[in-house]
């Protein structure tokens, strides 16, 4: 039940990011009909996309105090299917094959994720945080995590490759480290408000930080 409450959570999450993002969208567009466009982020429309926006990351982040990230993190692909709903309908975007079978495949990937996600509850202490940063998987991960985006990161840069498929990987790799941190900080929040305080562990403050990082990273 507490997995299911995470899952619903997200879920809803996502269908408020996805509204935010059409309402931005919608922003911009009026504003470009105008003769003297303002600056977008005094339109009250754009305001109230970015509001939206906040509130969804937020219960993101709550549900991942209540389900694992394997149940959590497929369930994006819910902004994904709502985003070109919410499009096609309010911004009488066209629909292509290609999108159809893209949302075909994202939902049916995602339910596979979910139906065959480890269901076994387990506390994500601070100790075994501790425990997991250490550990070879881990950090062979991260060695190869970080030789991808240095070398993506120097084609942008460096040989000015500008291809959105450069910045998508670049934005992905940054992602992962974003959903581990904020799953532990979720975590060890969960545990202190149940009255297993996790919040006097240098390692809460350094996932903290590594979320927030990473974050600013995607938005950049």
């Amino acid at each position: 039940q507490t997995q299911l409450l995470g899952v619903l959570i997200a879920a809803a999450s996502n269908v408020l990011i996805s509204a935010s993002l059409s309402i931005q969208k919608c922003a911009h567009l009026r504003l470009a009909r105008q003769a003297e466009p303002k600056p977008y982020y005094r339109s009250r429309l754009w305001c109230c996309g970015v509001a939206l926006l906040g509130l969804g990351e937020v219960g993101n982040f709550i549900a991942y105090g209540f389900a694992p990230i394997a149940l959590v993190a497929p369930v994006g692909c819910v902004a994904v299917i709502g985003s070109a709903f919410i499009s096609a309908s309010f911004l009488k975007r066209s629909v292509r094959a290609a999108d159809i079978l893209g949302g075909a495949l994202a939902l049916t990937g995602t339910y596979l994720l979910v139906a065959f996600a480890p269901t076994a509850p387990q506390e994500l202490t601070a100790r075994r945080v501790q425990k997991c940063l250490v550990s070879w998987p881990f950090l062979l991960c991260l060695i190869l995590e970080i030789i991808t985006f240095c070398i993506l990161l120097y084609f942008h840069k460096r040989k000015a490759v500008k291809h959105l498929l450069v910045l998508l990987l670049m934005v992905a790799l940054l992602a992962s480290l974003a959903v581990i941190a904020a799953k532990a900080v979720a975590s060890m929040v969960t545990l202190s408000v149940q009255g297993k305080l996790q919040l006097t562990y240098p390692v809460f403050y350094i996932m903290l930080i590594l979320m927030v990082a990473a974050a600013a990273f995607q938005l950049k």
